[in-house]
């Protein structure tokens, strides 16, 4: 079994658990990034095994290799001094080294191919992991602007705020009105300016007029 299938195993009920949950999909990316790590950690240990594994298959095909050569060797030492009985027996051995060899190969085949597969694995499972903390970096800005454009929503849209701008304009209106009463006091009192300011005028009227009159009787 891959490394995500697996993965999907580990990861399914806790998903499905806050899925059902409706929970914010910040702490859904959390939980997978999480998860992921962990499988990461895990596979990483059974990997490393696995490469033990490995150079112990290597160290046993060695060993077999090389007990199968020095029985070649007892058996020709054994011709040459006409032992056939023991050259026969030595080559005996020397084939259940050769056969334990072979075996421990394909096993070692095996297992290389096995290291192959999950190197890939774990390559594609980091690129996934990368992928999914850029993503989570995006999605806690997002639940961040989101959150508090629905602050701001909340507060134009509440009721509270809306009663105090309404006992605003109340309270503007009230002022009004004083300021009002406080106008209809000064209609028909002046003061002493006001008073020779109109003189003043009167007098430039009446000269104005004078002049006017001078001028007409002058053209008679």
């Amino acid at each position: 079994m891959g490394i995500f299938s697996r993965f999907t195993d580990i990861i399914n009920s806790n998903i499905n658990n806050i899925l059902d949950k409706a929970e914010d999909p910040a702490k859904m990316v959390r939980l997978i990034i999480q998860e992921m790590e962990d499988t990461l950690v895990e596979v990483r240990s059974s990997s490393a095994k696995t490469l033990a594994d490995k150079k112990e298959l290597t160290r046993q095909v060695s060993r077999f290799e090389n007990e199968a050569q020095q029985w070649q060797e007892k058996a020709e030492l054994a011709l040459s001094k006409d032992r056939e009985d023991l050259a026969r027996a030595a080559l005996m051995e020397k084939k259940k080294c050769s056969e334990s060899a072979c075996a421990l190969v394909a096993e070692l085949s095996h297992v290389e191919e096995h290291i192959a597969k999950l190197q890939d694995e774990i390559s594609q499972l980091q690129d996934k992991l990368a992928d999914a903390k850029t993503r989570q970096k995006a999605i806690i800005m997002r639940e961040k602007t989101v959150n508090s454009r629905l602050k701001v929503k909340k507060n134009i849209d509440s009721v509270r705020v809306n009663d105090a701008l309404g006992r605003f304009d109340r309270y503007e209106r009230k002022i009004d009105d004083i300021e009002a009463q406080v106008e209809s006091y000064d209609l028909g009192s002046k003061s002493l300016a006001d008073e020779i300011a109109e003189l003043e005028s009167d007098e430039k009227v009446d000269d104005e007029l004078a002049s006017l009159k001078a001028k007409m009787n002058k053209n008679k």
